[in-house]
């Protein structure tokens, strides 16, 4: 029997690894295929991410709430410290396994479509199978080194991605955004890893986090961070924690570091799906399960605060705006902070159960918003118009045109809602109770954070109703600005339609749970440790209170923006203009981050140009005088003197060896002389006297 779950087991990896490798193949074949608008590499990446599905299915269904399959190997070593490298498979990397490639490939359907006609259609599937390759990776990795390294190339890949149309400034600068942003994140990773190491010397992610593992056997005491080897102070323990949080704020755009996410909607729409779905946002919270035991009570609470008030912070600005992606990006920052309020309350499932519902729903509200900003598109080219497609107020009665892409939206922004029979209702209801039954017999300040959630839970019924109502009902304000205009749309191809029947599927309950109204009998969520059950009344009167309210806000919001009725709320002042403008974060961190840091190089460049560049400029030119006197000296002074030695000596030499010619005349001419001279100096010598 051992023998046989071995086997078994080694399948599973086998399984694993095809599905991860796969777009790494993908990737690999479009790099070296001929031109730039191959449709063929649009298809090698589909199928790469189809029998990765598959695969990934056979994975989960071996793995789900069985035995945890872990193999690893050796790596290297440092000294006498083991590095290895291998995979873990259990219930949480399965999942995200399955929800990564299940998200991926109705999105690469699509993105055949999509950008079927884009100049840099290869490089578009060359960059989005490395970047699925990435995202896999690092769900089934099993140590810190190998998920550090796959999380900066998740990263990296994002920002080719969102910087694909590089020839738009706006995009340069929203992806250069996004990595400056990310990179913050990630030395709170890496920081937080390097601490982690120095306590419990292992990377291993089943040695650190596991059920038993050294997380469950340290504590803190005393000021000291006590771990079964070793002690450090309590600080590091501080500080491990906040790099955490940092890496996730960055990734899951998480206040402060959010201001990212809305600008990363200049990259193409369908990777706007991806990246908002069940990939690059959904990584932090995934890091979150990964390292949850790290945390303790304390640090969840400031968690489900910071998660709270990124909710609510989300959901009022995506009240204003006007751009369609940038709902989306607002309403996706919104649904991240409902996760990690999730985690900080103690509802790892459910904080994971709507990561898997908000997948579906958002990819769906996406790929339709693609649809009606392509369709805008062909609109605004067909009668030479110079409007925004992406601007919901030129949209208006599209469900005419567009009867398939309106059905589905309304589905996905049901689920978005969270009305009963949606799989949207099934996860977030339960965060909301188990955030009730946490603040229980806590202080006023602890129970803002359930009632602010509920808010913004009737925020989003407002502002999903504004978004689908502007875009499909009513007449299409673009005829009424401009009668005559020509309007030649529809739903599109097939490619089109499928991933988005197959997306709105997903968005009702039976996918999840068989009793549409109790998120614990969902079979996801009984995979998974929870802290608070829901029990009593509250499971029941909540719920109905919720959904009672919502549906009288989505009529409220129906009645307004259908022009049934005026809108009671001012489109100016303070409230207006600070939802308007995104609470100001971009202007706030320009003035006190951005504009001080670049005053502060322009002040190092100053320094670094005049002062220490005009000493060494200074200094060489002193050495460059210094030399040329130099050359000077020794051309002139030393050389000279040396050549007129040696032409002394040469004349001298001259001289005499005329008197060396081997005729006896000349030796007696030369002993006269000699003797001339020598009688004349006597002579000369006795007159002085």
């Amino acid at each position: 029997m051992k023998e046989f779950l071995q086997s078994i087991d080694t399948l599973t990896i086998k399984f694993t690894l095809i599905a991860v490798l796969l777009p790494l193949l993908a990737f690999v074949v479009n790099l070296v295929l001929p031109g730039k608008q191959n449709k063929l590499s649009g298809w090698i990446s589909t199928l790469a991410i189809l029998t990765g599905t598959i695969c990934s299915a056979f994975v989960f269904a071996r793995v789900w709430n069985g035995h945890q399959v872990h193999q690893s190997m050796d790596w290297f070593n440092i000294g006498s410290t083991k590095i290895t490298a291998g995979i873990l498979l259990n219930n949480l990397s399965v999942l995200m396994l399955l929800l990564v490639n299940l998200i991926a490939l109705p999105v690469h359907l699509y993105s055949v479509a999509y950008m079927g006609h884009d100049e840099g259609l290869k490089r578009y599937f060359t960059y989005l199978s490395f970047f699925c390759f990435s995202m896999l990776a690092l769900v089934v990795v099993d140590n810190l080194v190998l998920f550090y390294i796959f999380w900066e190339l998740v990263g990296f890949s994002s920002y080719l991605l969102i910087g694909f149309w590089y020839t738009r400034d706006r995009a340069v600068f929203a992806n250069k955004k996004a990595f400056i942003m990310n990179r913050i994140g990630d030395i709170g990773l890496l920081t937080a890893i390097i601490i982690l190491f120095t306590q419990f010397h292992t990377f291993d992610l089943d040695s650190l986090f596991g059920a038993g593992g050294l997380i469950s056997h340290s504590s803190l005491l005393n000021g000291l961070w006590i771990a079964p080897n070793t002690q450090v102070p309590v600080v590091w323990q501080y500080i491990a924690v906040a790099g955490i949080f940092l890496a996730v704020a960055a990734k899951s755009a998480q206040f402060p570091l959010h201001t990212w996410l809305p600008d990363a909607m200049e990259g193409p729409t369908s990777i706007s799906a991806l990246i908002h779905a069940a990939t690059m946002v959904a990584a932090g919270v995934f890091l979150l399960g990964r390292v949850y035991p790290l945390f303790n009570q304390t640090e969840l609470t400031i968690l489900a605060i910071i998660g709270c008030f990124t909710a609510f912070m989300g959901a009022t600005i995506a009240l204003a705006q006007n751009d369609l992606k940038r709902i989306l990006a607002y309403s996706t920052i919104s649904q991240l902070g409902y996760m990690v309020i999730a985690m900080g309350v103690g509802g790892y499932a459910s904080s994971l159960f709507h990561l898997a519902t908000h997948a579906f729903f958002k990819c769906l509200l996406f790929l339709v918003a693609g649809i009606v900003i392509h369709q805008m598109a062909h609109i605004r080219d067909d009668n030479n118009l110079n409007i925004d497609p992406q601007n919901i107020q030129f949209m208006g009665g599209l469900r005419k045109k567009l009867p398939f892409t309106f059905i589905t939206a309304l589905i996905g922004g049901l689920a978005l809602i969270g009305l009963p029979l949606t799989s949207g209702f099934l996860s977030k209801d339960g965060i909301l109770i188990q955030a009730f039954q946490w603040a229980d017999n806590k202080s006023l300040i602890f129970k803002l954070v359930p009632y602010t959630a509920l808010l913004t839970t009737w925020l989003t019924a407002f502002y999903v109703v504004r978004m689908i109502v502007k875009v499909f009902f009513g007449d299409l304000r673009l005829i009424q600005l401009m009668p005559g205009l020509k309007v030649d749309i529809d739903d599109g191809h097939w490619l089109y339609k499928l991933p988005l029947a197959l997306l709105a599927i997903c968005c009702f309950f039976p996918l999840f749970s068989l009793n549409p109204l109790s998120f614990e009998n969902s079979w996801l969520v009984a995979g998974f440790p929870q802290s608070i059950s829901g029990t009593g009344l509250l499971p029941t009167i909540l719920p109905l209170l919720l959904n009672i309210v919502s549906l009288l806000v989505i009529y409220f919001a129906f009645a307004i923006y259908s022009g049934k009725r005026t809108n009671p709320f001012p489109q100016s002042g303070a409230l207006f203009n600070l939802a308007c403008n995104e609470w100001y974060f971009d202007r706030i961190y320009d003035r006190l981050i951005i504009k001080p840091i670049l005053l502060l190089s322009r002040a190092c460049f100053w320094i670094d140009r005049r002062v220490i560049d005009g000493f060494i400029i200074l200094f060489a030119s002193a050495a460059l005088a210094c030399s040329k006197v130099a050359v000077f000296t020794d051309r002139y002074i030393i050389d000279g003197f040396i050549n007129l030695l040696v032409r002394l000596v040469r004349g001298i030499g001259n001289f005499a060896r005329r008197f060396q010619g081997g005729k006896v005349q000349y030796y007696l001419y030369s002993m006269l002389i000699a003797m001339l001279v020598i009688f004349i100096l006597i002579f000369l010598g006795g007159f002085s006297h």
